[in-house]
């Protein structure tokens, strides 16, 4: 355990103490967010801070002695998924650029290793997936990199969401035995937690989609290599529900463009924080609301590590059709057809 709370705190500091430097090294290179429609900063705001939470990450892996085979592939993914964020962050690239990008990464990662190898039966035993791993793998964290690009439109809400998932993934590998695993969460739990300190409402600098994308790549690595990898994974429910809120998002944002017959990639303003809003409440108490609710999933996901299969399973389409049902009861699916027409963008 002292290992895990040294990644931790040395994330943490540096994250902590280099997030004003970089800030100011941003404004004078010109990476700011300027305020427009879609924004809800009134000011400029330095962004592509997520460079700070990748920097802090790998160093305290560094400097905490962490060595494993998973490292070179997590290592140049990262580094694929960092220059895309901090392009786009720059220069607004095309959707279809950015998705290169984001696939890129992923198969660094599946070359090293990382795959996803057996899928647990909930009905009993494990299902051996052979070579559809691999697009699985690279579909799952593909996926859960947009995700977080998806929520990331409050200030702090990525962020803490990320620590929380970070935590709850790191109690899954800790029961499991995956030590390394365990320790990379916490590490990533720390230097997001530290840039957090500069990112919450009213934020002094954005992590862009720099930020939102890597923890998006290392929270769905991780968890493959911590939770999904090998004959002693646990039921694919489990990181799902972790990843609960970024994913029930996800499902409302596609099923409501769809519905107003948009692509599924274009911008509006329906997602769970912008109805918050629209309900009147302030982007603290919206962020601060959000933040229990990523904590409820992430406590069952860890809860569910320990349950029948079939159990997590059942209980997670249920709590999805439920919550779906009252999305769309309350309008957040249906919300959003005065998008229409604006410019196509990934979130």
């Amino acid at each position: 355990m002292r290992d895990y709370l040294e990644a931790l705190f040395i994330a943490l500091i540096i994250s902590w103490l280099i997030t004003p430097w970089y800030r100011r090294a941003a404004e004078k290179l010109g990476l700011v967010d300027e305020p427009n429609a879609r924004r809800l900063n009134r000011v400029p705001v330095p962004t592509g801070g997520g460079i700070v939470i990748m920097a802090a990450f790998w160093a305290a892996v560094w400097l905490s002695g962490a060595r494993h085979q998973a490292v070179p592939g997590l290592l140049a993914g990262s580094l694929i998924i960092g220059i895309t964020g901090l392009a786009d962050d720059r220069l607004d690239l095309r959707a279809r650029t950015k998705l290169m990008g984001q696939i890129l990464a992923a198969a660094a990662v599946v070359a090293n290793g990382t795959v996803v190898q057996f899928v647990t039966n909930p009905f009993g035993g494990m299902i051996y997936l052979g070579w559809l791993g691999i697009p699985l793998t690279i579909l799952w964290i593909v996926a859960v990199t947009n995700m977080f690009n998806f929520i990331d439109g409050l200030d702090g809400l990525a962020a803490g969401v990320a620590v929380i998932a970070s935590v709850s993934l790191f109690g899954v590998a800790h029961e499991l035995g995956y030590s390394f695993v365990a320790l990379l969460l916490l590490a990533l739990a720390g230097s997001t937690l530290g840039f957090l300190r500069y990112n919450f409402n009213p934020a002094s600098v954005f992590m862009g989609d720099t930020g939102a994308m890597f923890l998006g790549f290392m929270l769905s690595s991780l968890a493959v290599e911590g939770a999904l990898k090998g004959a002693a994974t646990v039921a694919v429910a489990v990181p799902v529900v972790i990843l609960g809120l970024p994913t029930l998002d996800t499902v409302f944002s596609v099923v409501r463009r769809v519905r107003n017959g948009v692509p599924f990639y274009q911008a509006d303003q329906g997602h769970l924080h912008h109805r918050l809003l629209d309900l009147g409440l302030s982007q603290r108490q919206a962020v601060l609301l959000l933040y229990g609710t990523a904590l409820v999933f992430g406590s069952l996901g860890v809860l569910l590590v320990q349950a029948p299969p079939a159990l997590g399973l059942g209980l997670l389409f249920i709590l999805m059709g439920l919550l779906i049902s009252m999305a769309n009861r309350w309008g957040w699916i249906d919300h959003g057809k005065e998008s229409r027409g604006q410019g196509e963008r990934f979130l």
